[in-house]
């Protein structure tokens, strides 16, 4: 449920409110408003009587929460969630660009594209430093030595950088060196890894799983809310169904419908939702046009050479076409880039 406290209310009526919630039982997650706090309570309701509620002192009013996904619904922050780090702004009316290659091969190979996404107007730097793959004999990352080539790479063009955590055994390497930190389709219910994420500060980029329907990704970004952090982005990249023409199928349904039932920023990986090179402009300004608050795009040097994914990256010409046409069809659509 969420509590709307008035907005006189005084140290002491708030610090009883939050006494009687926690011998209730609940959990507490405080949102400051700009004139209010509200307390978003999560807990078995059943014990609580709503009206008795309201009638205790600060409180103007208490909404039952009828989602299954309490802190991801709407209801607890009906203005939305905005993410920024730097210049990349997530939310909003933001539509956040996070650009480059699929893995880090080389200090040269992720500098130069990094550089040229800098100059062509990408606010965020992605890029594998460990690699899940569906072969055991596929290259499966440079590990550490790729994410220190991330932070050369950071410091270089100071573009913050997203990266895939796979393990619990990796979270605090990852999170030394990432600004936001992915959970891949994969691991979208790895639940003791979304509750350790949503343990440490830094944002994380939920992915759609592969099979996964929207209240299973809703609830999945609960574990990661429920522990304290509220830095989720929810990113759309495509889900397994019968068509094999396309890697995925991207379901651009599910951001309009995300958008009207949660406060979470979301955005489309138009790569891996198509697995096709010439389908990713099209499906990036077709995220844009949808409410998509941004877009995670691979960015290659040389696509053809490039050790995974090669053919759903674009090469720096391709995401210069891309950033000429987002900006005009931003500027519609009454977005920010």
């Amino acid at each position: 449920m969420i509590i709307v406290t008035s907005q006189g209310i005084t140290n002491d009526q708030w610090k009883a409110l939050c006494g009687k919630l926690e011998d209730w039982g609940f959990q507490i997650h405080v949102i400051e408003g700009i004139e209010k706090k509200v307390i978003g309570a999560v807990g078995d309701k059943r014990r609580v009587d709503f009206h008795f509620l309201e009638n205790i002192p600060g409180v103007e009013k208490v909404i039952p929460i009828l989602s299954p996904y309490k802190l991801a619904s709407k209801d607890i922050r009906p203005e939305g969630t905005v993410i920024s780090i730097g210049d990349l702004r997530i939310g909003g009316g933001n539509f956040g660009i996070i650009a480059g290659p699929c893995a880090v091969e080389s200090e040269t190979q992720l500098l130069e594209v990094a550089n040229g996404l800098k100059d062509l107007g990408a606010k965020g730097l992605r890029g594998g430093a460990f690699k899940p793959r569906t072969s055991p004999y596929s290259f499966q990352g440079l590990e550490e030595e790729g994410l220190r080539i991330l932070a050369k790479a950071r410091e270089a063009c100071g573009l913050p950088i997203v990266t895939e955590l796979m393990n619990l055994t990796e979270l605090e390497l990852v999170a030394e060196y990432a600004d936001i930190i992915q959970i891949g389709a994969r691991n979208m219910q790895n639940f003791g890894l979304l509750r350790a994420v949503g343990r440490q500060a830094k944002p994380v980029l939920l992915k759609r799983g592969l099979s996964a329907t929207v209240e299973e990704w809703l609830m999945a970004a609960e574990y990661i809310l429920a522990e304290g952090n509220t830095k989720v982005i929810l990113c759309e990249r495509g889900i397994r169904t019968f068509e094999t023409a396309t890697r995925n199928t991207l379901d651009l349904s599910a951001v309009p419908l995300i958008k009207s039932v949660s406060h979470l920023p979301v955005i489309v990986d138009p790569s891996h939702g198509t697995g096709k090179r010439k389908l990713v402009l099209p499906m990036a300004k077709a995220a844009l046009v949808a409410g998509a608050d941004g877009i995670l795009v691979e960015v290659h040097p040389d696509p053809s050479n490039a050790w995974s994914d090669g053919e759903q990256s674009l090469d720096l010409p391709e995401f210069k076409e891309l950033m000429i046409q987002l900006h005009s069809l931003a500027s519609i659509e009454g977005k920010k880039i």
